[in-house]
């Protein structure tokens, strides 16, 4: 059978389409073009409503276009969007995230598949055409974020075993591979869930011997401030990138109060401060929400106050964008206009200091 993959979103729904790729292919099928395929499976994401209508827009085109042609909705969407993928697309099949490994087993059916099982994503076949070898370390998280849709599509942490990662990432080294990215919805809160952390990970993977760097996915201070001073000691490692991103998401604490995100603005400069102090060549990245509904103009100072104090390498900025079935989304919205000045304020902001920082080759 013709299949066709497209992917939509994070680290961790590319490497679950490389394994459903490399599953696909154990068993024989082959994977072609949209136009070729007798089957397109699409691996969504729900984070951005922007990325949404561009989802609901490739659906619908292959719809008019191709009506013979049979589709597969995975990742976040089939669990955060149920009814809307329904209205969209009756026959559609809709497999979320933990039931991937099922995807080839099921080709020639209309399924639903959208429990939270516990399914590992290690150990699998992969088609892999990148130089980078991404590793899941875990799934879902702990955090209660009020604006967040991946909640809705991963609502429980489930962290793989150590020893597995340890054995994933000796796999990738004998491939040849030298750069491996671990990540994860959120890797700050990995094995919470199993009795270890993160750095007790680093610490097995730092031993490992071999010619290789692991760059770690996003991490929330909300957990990292539970063991930042471990969590540097194991970045000390030449085997770990300098690279921390660390969203803040918004330098009021009034504001990361009602987003719950279960950290404030001086947990995330502690732990920035303490892995600068330490480590003078990390970089750091962060995110910021701008236009949360109940921002103010007091607390958008405050957002850019944080900024010009800590100065992140890279900064990641958002539009507050309201997600279908969210908390966030039963409040009342601010005006475009007022997000759009906001953003245009902290990225001209982010521009000036990088100006600065490419002049003395920071």
């Amino acid at each position: 059978m013709k299949l066709n993959i497209i992917t939509y979103g994070c680290t961790s729904n590319k490497d679950n389409s490389e394994i459903i790729s490399g599953l696909l292919l154990k068993d024989k099928h082959e994977l072609t073009n949209l136009e070729k395929a007798d089957i397109i499976i699409i691996n969504s994401c729900a984070v951005k409503q922007k990325t949404d209508n561009k989802i609901q827009g490739l659906i619908k085109n292959i719809l008019k276009k191709y009506p013979e042609k049979r589709i597969i909705i995975t990742g976040c969407m089939p669990n955060a969007e149920y009814k809307i993928l329904r209205k969209l697309a009756p026959n559609a099949s809709l497999v979320n995230s933990f039931h991937i490994t099922d995807i080839p087993k099921t080709l020639n059916e209309r399924i639903e598949l959208l429990s939270f099982r516990k399914e590992s994503k290690l150990n699998l076949p992969k088609l892999n055409n990148s130089k980078i070898y991404n590793i899941q370390i875990s799934e879902g998280c702990l955090s209660k974020c009020n604006y967040c849709s991946t909640k809705l599509a991963k609502p429980n942490l489930y962290s793989f075993p150590k020893e597995e990662i340890i054995n994933e990432i000796k796999k990738a080294i004998s491939l040849g591979y030298q750069r491996i990215n671990l990540t994860s919805t959120d890797t700050s809160c990995y094995g919470f869930d199993i009795n270890t952390n993160l750095p007790k990970l680093l610490n097995g993977i730092n031993k490992i011997k071999g010619n290789f760097l692991i760059r770690v996915g996003m991490a929330n201070p909300q957990f990292i401030k539970k063991y930042k001073k471990e969590l540097v000691k194991e970045f000390s490692s030449d085997k770990i990138m300098k690279f921390l991103h660390l969203p803040l998401q918004s330098g009021s604490d009034k504001v990361l109060k009602e987003m719950k995100r279960g950290h404030s603005v001086k947990d995330f400069i502690d732990i920035v401060s303490l892995f600068r102090k330490n480590i003078p060549k990390i970089s750091i990245a962060t995110d910021i929400i701008v236009g949360y509904p109940t921002e103010t103009e007091q607390d958008f100072k405050k957002t850019l106050d944080v900024i010009k104090q800590i100065k992140p390498e890279v900064l990641n900025i958002s539009k507050f964008s309201s997600r279908p079935n969210t908390s966030a989304s039963k409040l009342k919205q601010l005006d475009s206009k007022i997000v759009l000045k906001r953003s245009q304020e902290l990225t001209k902001l982010y521009k000036e200091y990088r100006k600065i920082f490419q002049k003395i080759d920071f």
